[in-house]
């Protein structure tokens, strides 16, 4: 393992036996059951002449208080920027360790583009109206932003780990002050510059991993992380009460402003209260990580975590299909005895669709990219933006060509683009000139 240059004061954390935090695993676990869960929760569904109305369960009055602690995608980069560090510095090379993350992550993805490519045409051959279709397939591919920004911060996450060590703290406090200035921007009506924090807000919360590896986040006491805490959501809470923040962390239907899409700085400050609070309670969550059941689940999920994430809203349209399209049936009103007693069938049920989903295709995920990785670190940096580009461009437009639309106006090009992603991550493609011999 490489050494690496510390700050005075800090120290790397000592990994355990085996090389895997249980804390991180924790935390990844309990963000991405957090996620499905909400997904899953949170829809209002009823279909009739043809249509199919959606609703969010989490704008009833008060329920947005859940979303401070239900929106964990600053826990998933808080994480994820640990992961990173940890990885890159077990790797033999940077173009090594970049290269297999490339791959590792567009990997699941495959199959997934496989499957919606050709799923709208097949129900529509079943006669399955248009707008559902339209929802369907939206709600499939929503959800990879994700990856998409992801992979821009693993392309890098090299030069961030490299500010970390030389400026601290310096790096997110300034990555938080330029999303401070998107935010100012945005809400000046200054068009979609406020997407620049889809980068600025994102890499800031990653940046906090890299302090939980090699500074004081991964040493502090049960007091200090009470206090991080508690300045995280006590500046959240201001920003909402005097700011032009909305009260609820996830966007809502017909809100003018969302917290989330693009973010905003909020988020850093959430990533605050989320971090501290975790880091209060990680000697609980180890300990409870160490119960054979549980380490069983961490060591079953922990090569999954994409492919759980990838096909969980699959499953959520497998089960509306069958029971609000098929069986007529309508949502209760969220937060009513009915809502209350039917809600963990719904989510058992898209659970289940989600297991027989995983043993198809999780095996994708689970098992490494096959061939030999020479692609040079121009190419592989090639990779992740063309990825990253198919899988906004998918998360943006949907599985399922609007009508009388033409190839382009579908996803093709973006399932073409990550696909080439894929191929640009493994062999060097450059052309080389052949020399001959007489």
């Amino acid at each position: 393992m490489r050494q690496s240059l510390q700050h005075p004061g800090s120290a790397p954390v000592p990994l355990p036996r085996g090389g895997r935090d249980k804390f991180l695993d924790m935390v990844r676990a309990g963000a991405i059951l957090a996620v499905i869960t909400q997904h899953w929760a949170m829809p209002v569904l009823a279909y009739s002449d043809g249509r199919l109305a959606t609703g969010n369960a989490l704008v009833t009055p008060g329920w947005w208080i859940v979303t401070w602690l239900s929106q964990v995608m600053p826990l998933v980069f808080f994480a994820g920027g640990a992961a990173n560090l940890i990885s890159l510095r077990r790797a033999p090379s940077t173009r090594d360790w970049l290269a297999a993350r490339v791959r590792r992550l567009l990997l699941p993805v495959l199959p997934l583009l496989a499957v919606w490519l050709v799923v709208p045409d097949l129900l529509r051959g079943f006669g399955i109206p248009e707008q559902p279709l339209q929802v369907a397939g939206a709600i499939a591919a929503q959800l990879l932003w994700f990856l998409s920004i992801y992979l821009v911060t693993v392309l890098v996450t090299p030069l961030m780990v490299a500010a970390h060590r030389r400026w601290g703290l310096a790096v997110p406090a300034v990555l938080t002050g330029l999303a401070v200035l998107v935010d100012l921007a945005r809400f000046n009506d200054l068009g979609l510059i406020g997407y620049a924090n889809a980068i600025f807000v994102w890499l800031a919360v990653h940046q906090f991993g890299f302090h939980y590896v090699e500074g004081r986040l991964g040493t502090i006491g049960r007091r200090g992380a009470l206090g991080l805490s508690a300045a995280g959501f006590g500046i959240t809470a201001l920003m909402v009460a005097f700011g032009p923040y909305p009260a609820s962390m996830i966007g809502m239907p017909g809100a003018p402003v969302s917290n989330m899409s693009p973010p905003s700085v909020l988020l850093v400050s959430l990533a605050v209260g989320q971090i501290g609070l975790l880091l209060a309670a990680k000697p609980a969550m180890n300990a409870f990580a160490a119960r054979p059941a549980v380490a069983a689940a961490l060591n079953w999920i922990g090569p999954r975590f994409m492919s759980v994430y990838l096909w969980h809203m699959p499953a959520l349209v497998v089960v509306s299909g069958i029971t609000v399209f098929g069986l007529s049936y309508r949502t209760p009103d969220p937060g009513t005895l009915l809502w209350l007693v039917l809600t963990p069938l719904w989510v058992a049920a898209a659970a289940l669709v989600l297991t027989g989903l995983l043993r198809v295709f999780g095996r994708f995920e689970t098992k490494a990219p096959g061939g030999t990785v020479t692609a040079g670190t121009g190419q592989l940096t090639a990779a992740a933006l063309l990825g990253s580009a198919g899988l906004l461009g998918l998360a943006a437009h949907g599985f399922t060509t609007p009508l009388g639309g033409g190839v382009l106006d579908g996803p093709l090009p973006w399932a073409g683009a990550i696909g080439l992603a894929f191929l640009l991550g493994g062999r060097d493609l450059r052309l080389r000139e052949r020399t001959t011999t007489s």
